[in-house]
């Protein structure tokens, strides 16, 4: 059998392109803000995880800018041997200070961040238990690794109880959960994952890419959150949500940092992060630091959002955080609501399965701390219009 038979055989795409549903690679030309210009006409952006909206701030611009010109445009190299750069470090520094670890350890994106931790730290005999709504990188990670990975419905503790007990004492434990889930926008609950993880032996690692920049005493993600940054053993970040740049972030003990430095496959065999990326994540973060009210700017803004959809009667998934998914339920009937809303200047994500099951379909819609009261109302009248009218 051809190797290639199962491309040849994948129509989907091709046939809803042909009923002018197909909602994905729409191309952007303009910068990512609360408003962009795609394929020719304007659309407000509720689709981006842009959060704190600092991707256009002109100190992150001007980072990146005077990184090139110092640093060139690359590394050439992989950070174990001739790709590190002082400003990497400079990062790391001041990111393991922000967060309150000892050690921090940069990879060169988020999806590589999950995938070099997890395999590094799973090994022969030991386990990987994971919230079955942990994003594809988590999954791919245990997959790389040597270890077995478990899952538990989404959110239930008792069953994560379970698959504890079931192990014992037979290996090494990681309990692996995302902090604010990517799609339904709620958030883990880390208080009984942690007195599982200290009843049973196991450790705790906590993926913050949606949660960095967004929750927790200014933007320090779930751990701060509940006041739990002493039982959270591993914190894995990225830098293209929040910090407006493109890369990841391990953050523990020095002596984790250090033993996965020197054992994970897709750290060292990976070109490190650009210079440019890697000043305007720092920049970024000082940003943050300085402005911690862009937190709570974006609370409000997305608690306005939230109480929209329900003056509209359009039904949502309840969460406190500025991911506020749409139901739309089916397949077919996500798209063309996608596909109406972008036509009438309201992008928006579909999610369809696998990403999520069957008949629970939805609109992924996010918020940005830069976004106004007018841009949400005029994107919430066009609900209202494409949903109820």
């Amino acid at each position: 059998m051809d190797i290639f038979q199962k491309c040849y055989d994948f129509t989907k795409a091709d046939e809803y392109k042909k009923l002018g549903l197909y909602h994905y690679f729409h191309a952007l030309e303009s910068r990512q803000d609360t408003t962009v210009i795609m394929e020719g006409k304007r659309r407000i952006m509720l689709g981006s995880n842009n959060y704190l909206g600092l991707t256009v701030h002109p100190e992150v611009i001007e980072a990146g800018v005077k990184a090139y010109e110092k640093y060139g445009s690359g590394c050439s190299g992989s950070r174990f041997l001739n790709g590190t750069l002082q400003l990497h470090l400079e990062l790391e520094k001041e990111l393991a200070e922000f967060l309150g670890k000892d050690g921090i350890v940069t990879f060169s994106t988020g999806f590589q961040s999950n995938l070099g931790i997890i395999s590094a730290i799973v090994g022969h005999g030991d386990y990987a238990i994971c919230d079955a709504e942990n994003h594809a990188s988590i999954y791919d990670g245990c997959k790389l690794s040597y270890g077995r990975m478990l899952t538990y419905p989404h959110a239930d503790m008792e069953a994560l109880e379970a698959q504890l007990a079931k192990i014992g004492d037979k290996g090494g434990k990681l309990i692996i959960t995302d902090g604010i889930f990517s799609m339904g926008g709620d958030i883990c609950k880390l208080p009984e994952i942690c007195a599982l993880a200290e009843k049973y032996g196991a450790r705790v690692m906590v993926d913050d890419s949606h949660a960095l920049g967004v929750i927790g005493k200014g933007g320090r993600g779930t751990a701060s959150h509940f006041g739990l940054e002493d039982k959270v053993d591993i914190i894995m970040g990225t830098f293209s949500k929040s910090l407006a740049s493109l890369g990841g972030f391990m953050a523990a003990s020095e002596r984790v940092v250090n033993y996965v430095m020197h054992n994970s496959r897709p750290y060292i065999f990976s070109a490190s992060m650009p210079p440019a990326n890697c000043a305007a994540a720092l920049t970024a973060l000082r940003i943050i630091k300085r402005e911690p009210e862009r937190i709570s700017r974006l609370a409000d803004l997305s608690a306005y959002a939230r109480q929209g959809f329900k003056k509209r009667n359009i039904p949502i998934i309840e969460a406190r955080t500025p991911i506020i998914p749409v139901y739309t339920y089916e397949a077919e009937n996500t798209l063309i609501k996608a596909a109406e809303l972008y036509h009438e200047g309201v992008f928006v994500n579909p999610v369809l399965p696998p990403a999520t099951q069957p008949g629970n379909c939805l609109l992924r819609t996010s918020y940005m701390a830069t976004l106004t009261y007018e841009l949400i109302d005029e994107a919430l009248d066009i609900f209202d219009k494409v949903f109820n009218k």
